[in-house]
């Protein structure tokens, strides 16, 4: 898979994008010795030798130049998340504080530390630290240290486009009337809808009959126009299956056709001549589904830099018959069980073309081929719609 390219974009249009570039920290962080209860702020060795009460010499708030306390008696009113008044370590919390006019008083019965709630300067991260490494998926959290660093915009790689082209003559979409012999089409919506999902992505939907001539044309702009082609149907070995061959015609390089697995065995992939990739999935709807999830996205997710994740296991909660010669894959509900494991459900479709029957199902197991059952309790990698 070739990569794909990167930019700079506003925050606001880097959530779930994959960034391209290593953060460092703008400044320490925090970038001073940070209070975190409101309260006064006192110098510790006084408490320790016996004061229990300070005079106020004013106000810290947050957002404001440090105050300096110049004599042992004195103390200052902070709030939470000002910075630490000068000649000052340790915060007592209001609520074991008594006000007397300018004199707080310590509650006889408090508990004190030495720097106790104080976050201290570059606790978290010294400037020009790593905070961020490309290939980090930009979530909330990840928003929020690109903000603390003082990025106002980021390197992130661009989401490709992406042709998603449905082949069938029985095809007809949504809204449009419908013969009796025909078809509606769903797996392009499906495509579209997991590429959006996983922010993978910009689509271009295309429909094409089963024409040879008509497929090479369209193909052939599309691949021109767009940076990866995924086609839906055409890719068995039927007298109609022209894919493979417009392909080759085309100057495409096979990667490989027809893997070992059920459903989606007739799955083809290649490069074009231009370099770009091509997924030509099975046209049964549920093959189509399985394919994206399984080999797509993690294809897109490589090609646009991500770092690479542990795979997510599950048992399952029920047994399940092996395939003897295929790599199975097994549609699943969630849940968890008492000892917090992960469970998966086992629902099988009626079949490959039985898309009605993935609705609520959250993902599918991958069992190796095997004669027999696999039983309950069985681990497998579970991949995500």
């Amino acid at each position: 898979m070739p990569r794909f390219a990167a930019r700079e974009e506003p925050l606001a249009a880097c959530v779930d994008r994959v960034l391209a570039e290593d953060v460092a920290a703008e400044r320490d962080q925090p970038p001073f010795d940070r209070v975190t209860m409101d309260g006064i702020a006192v110098m510790f060795r006084e408490w320790q030798q016996g004061r229990r009460t300070f005079t106020v010499v004013g106000t810290q708030p947050a957002g404001a130049p440090p105050l300096l306390v110049s004599a042992p008696d004195q103390c200052v009113e902070v709030m939470t998340g000002t910075v630490l008044p000068i000649g000052t370590d340790t915060v007592i919390p209001v609520e074991r504080i008594t006000r007397t006019g300018a004199a707080a008083g310590i509650a006889a019965d408090a508990t004190v530390k030495a720097n106790q709630f104080v976050h201290r300067r570059a606790s978290d991260r010294t400037a020009g630290s790593l905070v961020l490494r490309a290939g980090t998926r930009l979530g909330p959290p990840e928003i929020a240290v690109l903000a603390g660093a003082g990025r106002a915009s980021v390197r992130v790689t661009e989401l490709p486009r992406v042709a998603v082209i449905s082949t069938g003559d029985e095809l007809v979409d949504a809204g449009k009337p419908i013969a009796a012999h025909q078809i509606r089409s769903t797996n392009d919506r499906a495509i579209e809808a997991s590429l959006a999902r996983h922010r993978l992505g910009v689509v271009t939907r295309a429909r094409l009959r089963d024409d040879a001539n008509a497929l090479a044309v369209a193909i052939d702009r599309l691949d021109t126009e767009l940076d990866a082609l995924v086609l839906s149907g055409g890719v068995s070995m039927g007298q109609f299956d022209f894919v493979p061959s417009v392909l080759e015609e085309l100057g495409a390089r096979l990667v490989l056709h027809r893997i070992e697995q059920r459903p989606g065995r007739p799955m083809w992939f290649g490069v074009s001549a231009r370099g770009k990739p091509i997924f030509a999935l099975p046209g049964n709807p549920v093959s189509t589904l399985v394919c994206v999830t399984r080999y797509l996205l993690p294809a897109l997710r490589t090609a646009m830099g991500f770092a690479p994740t542990s795979p997510e296991l599950v048992e399952l909660a029920a047994p399940v018959d092996g395939s003897p010669t295929l790599t199975y894959f097994v549609p699943v509900t969630l849940s968890s069980s008492d000892r917090g494991t992960v469970l998966a459900q086992p629902h099988l479709t009626n079949t490959s073309g039985d898309f009605v029957a993935l609705a609520g199902t959250d993902g599918f197991v991958e069992l190796a081929a095997k004669r027999g059952t696999y039983p309950a309790g069985t681990v497998a990698r579970l991949f995500r719609w």
